[in-house]
């Protein structure tokens, strides 16, 4: 996948970003981007919610070896609640997976939501009891691979807007909304490079 029209927008469009572009180097976008079906990703999603990435990438670990052979919404309505504790996922996450598990059948495959516009998927989706729009959003820019999406809610884009811009505190929905407004049409590429400058920063401390 070749990112440079869009990197070459985004230096254009914003002075700022493009130092960290340059400091942070080829854009690895696509190394990041999931496999796997509907079901899979977002039962990751709703496992990753709101812990550390590290801690949540072993709770999936053991999740997927509960399911041996594949894993299927009836497998997760059948499987008890205190099997998926044992795993370490919480009570409110599991009622998340049985209601995603229980809604499965009636949703669109991966092949019809990639004829939808982001914000259909974002309505359909979000039905789902615990799937709220960031983790929609990180549907869209890691398995759909949608360009242009800006998840206003994510700490991780607040906290790098607020360093690279040098604002006095994390900055509000609106104006992660007033930035992203440069990074058109392909926000979902800045956010990357977001994200990489908190990695480039916390390795230099």
């Amino acid at each position: 996948m070749d990112y440079a029209v869009a990197i070459d927008k985004i230096k254009q469009t914003d002075p700022i970003l493009a130092q960290v572009i340059d400091k942070v180097g080829e854009c690895k976008l696509n190394q990041v981007q999931q496999t796997g079906d509907l079901l899979s990703c977002l039962c990751r999603s709703i496992i990753y919610q709101q812990i550390s990435g590290k801690a949540a990438a072993a709770i999936h670990q053991r999740f997927l070896q509960i399911y041996t052979e594949s894993l299927t919404s009836y497998d997760i309505l059948n499987t008890p609640e205190d099997v998926l504790r044992s795993v370490g996922i919480s009570r409110p996450k599991i009622s998340y997976l049985k209601d995603l598990a229980q809604r499965f059948e009636k949703l669109p495959h991966l092949d019809e939501l990639q004829t939808m516009d982001d914000e259909t998927i974002i309505k359909t989706l979000t039905q789902i009891k615990g799937v709220g729009r960031w983790t929609v959003q990180m549907l869209l820019m890691f398995r759909l691979h949608r360009w242009d999406i800006l998840p206003v809610d994510d700490l991780g884009i607040r906290a790098a807007i607020r360093q690279i811009y040098d604002l006095s505190e994390l900055p509000k929905k609106q104006t992660v909304e007033q930035f992203g407004q440069l990074w058109k049409p392909y926000r979902t590429i800045a956010c990357w490079y977001l994200w990489r400058s908190l990695e480039k920063t916390s390795k230099e401390n």
